[in-house]
């Protein structure tokens, strides 16, 4: 699969969580649980950060592409990346730097879809109740083909006469096409982005559709302590 590369953007400047990708789970950084999570899946896999304390942590594991630290989003950060490499290849995963639970069958999703012509492919999952009015889980509702239509981080949408459908958790997860990943990093912030503070908005207000696909998997992004704590759990039995 020498046409798609999986590129985890690492900035050690978390405003949420000091250093966060050096953060220790079980011994071991933060970075290099996601980067060994995502080699098992027999995917390329490059790690674009701003930090040489980063590239130490993995560069013994993978290709390390050394950004500037004032890129706006993690976005730019993979763009960037992929413009310092020789061959750019065609299609991209942006693999968040703080999941460290990757799965191949997902990965293979996301591959096939842009394969079959979809510019821009995310995942999802059905959505526990209680994290229904949660802000900080972003939520996405789909159109009938399974395209989406609006992400946020509101109760989506509000069931006045109940849900006819499972809610849908948003994992963070985008695989792109690159040419498609160029054009979105140019293009300027928009408002319902700026509202929500959901920069895959700014795809859809300018007409860029993104596929969701569904998955049962476990993921579990790191933003605070008790991730930490949470993720070290689940790490014991991955």
């Amino acid at each position: 699969m020498g046409e798609i590369l999986v590129v985890v953007p690492a900035r050690l400047g978390s405003t949420r969580l000091k250093n966060k990708p050096l953060k220790e789970i079980k011994g071991k950084p933060l970075i290099r649980w996601v980067t060994e999570s995502l080699l098992k899946t027999d995917f390329r896999v490059l790690v674009a950060t701003d930090s040489n304390a980063v590239k130490r942590a993995v560069e013994d594991l993978t290709e390390v592409v050394l950004t500037p630290s004032e890129l706006p989003s993690g976005s730019d950060r993979v763009a960037y990346a992929l413009r310092k490499l020789k061959r750019i290849p065609p299609y991209v995963i942006n693999y968040q730097g703080d999941e460290p639970f990757a799965y191949r069958n997902d990965l293979l999703k996301l591959y096939k879809s842009l394969k079959g012509g979809c510019p821009v492919v995310t995942l999802a999952k059905p959505l526990e109740e209680k994290f229904l009015k949660d802000p900080n889980t972003v939520k996405v509702v789909t159109d009938l083909r399974g395209f989406a239509l609006y992400f946020s981080r509101s109760l989506l949408p509000y069931p006045r006469g109940g849900f006819h459908f499972k809610p849908l958790k948003h994992i963070g997860v985008y695989a792109y096409k690159t040419e498609i990943l160029f054009e979105f990093t140019k293009l300027e912030p928009t408002p319902l982005e700026l509202t929500e503070g959901l920069e895959q908005l700014r795809l859809l207000e300018n007409g860029i559709p993104i596929k969701v696909e569904p998955t049962e998997n476990y993921y579990h992004g790191v933003d605070t302590e008790e991730d930490l704590r949470e993720v070290e759990k689940k790490l014991s039995n991955f």
